[in-house]
């Protein structure tokens, strides 16, 4: 099997581990969005700090990227608490599509923040992918619009998260952004956590540690995809993910997007792979 083969399926691999993430965390019921984010990083953080014991290298990274490795986890962090928060309001599929958007806000911050620019092109499929979200967020002049807009808010602050990992990409090891990136999550989702903790059964329990271990599973699902095949090449089949959540959620939880939402899936959906058929373009040029 070549590397690029690897890498699509570690990417697959990867979409199905958050999907079964997504699935855990619905099913853990109405425990607190930052309550189901500690448990989450508490697994990654345990399994990050075994890859790096093993390996040797730096837990906190170099000190010139601390400032950079904080700001990747605080906005990491944010955007999960989002995301876990959306996934409770919304149906499986319309969450996981609204945080499926982020790779677009890291083409916007990367040109604000790394100076990539932003060609013409580029700029009308960001147009396009955002018209498509609109679909699936539908605006209201209503209270029922708030998990829609939390979702979209999840994208911008993973989108953000990405581009300080873009950044720090070839200062730091995968394993040492992580492990910073958890313990950072755990300190300071614990203190609100100790003031609006809610008991949990033995059942939610296991749900929280296997939405863990799934989200686990796909980070180094993801990050391994990355070191076979760069992500111009295989980032597409990320959104594999949407259908696995959409066909889980029906399964489990008897949910159907509306067409408005397909509509949206579909607008989202064609502009990635535009985005993808025109990135390798200007890469081959290059």
């Amino acid at each position: 099997m070549n590397n690029k083969n690897k890498a699509i399926i570690l990417m697959i691999i990867s979409a199905l581990s958050f999907a079964v993430m997504s699935t855990f965390v619905k099913l853990a019921g109405d425990l607190p969005s930052i309550e189901k984010s500690l448990f989450r990083n508490l697994v990654s953080c345990i399994v990050a700090f075994y890859v790096i014991r093993k390996s040797g290298d730096s837990l906190f990274g170099k000190k010139e990227n601390r400032k950079f490795l904080i700001g990747r986890a605080l906005l990491g962090t944010l955007g999960i608490i989002a995301n876990y928060y959306a996934i409770e309001h919304l149906i499986l599929a319309d969450a996981n599509m609204l945080n499926q958007l982020s790779p677009f806000f890291v083409i916007i911050f990367s040109s604000i923040f790394l100076k990539e620019k932003i060609t013409k092109n580029q700029f009308i499929i960001l147009i396009t992918a955002f018209l498509g979200s609109l679909f699936i967020i539908r605006p209201s002049f209503s209270l029922e619009i708030i998990p829609a807009l939390v979702g979209l808010s999840s994208a911008i602050f993973a989108g953000a998260a990405y581009t300080f990992v873009r950044f720090l990409g070839n200062r730091e090891k995968g394993p040492t952004i992580v492990f910073f990136f958890s313990l950072f999550s755990i300190l300071f989702t614990l203190p609100f956590v100790i003031i609006t903790f809610k008991p949990f059964s033995i059942i939610q329990l296991f749900y929280l540690l296997m939405a863990g271990v799934a989200a686990s599973v796909a980070q180094f699902s993801l990050t391994s995809a990355y070191k076979y095949a760069p992500a111009k090449e295989i980032s597409i089949y990320s959104y594999t993910q949407i259908i696995f959540t959409a066909f889980i959620g029906f399964i489990l939880f008897g949910q159907v997007p509306t067409k408005f939402s397909f509509i949206g899936y579909a607008i989202v959906i064609i502009a990635s792979i535009a985005m993808f058929i025109y990135n390798n373009k200007l890469s081959k040029k290059a």
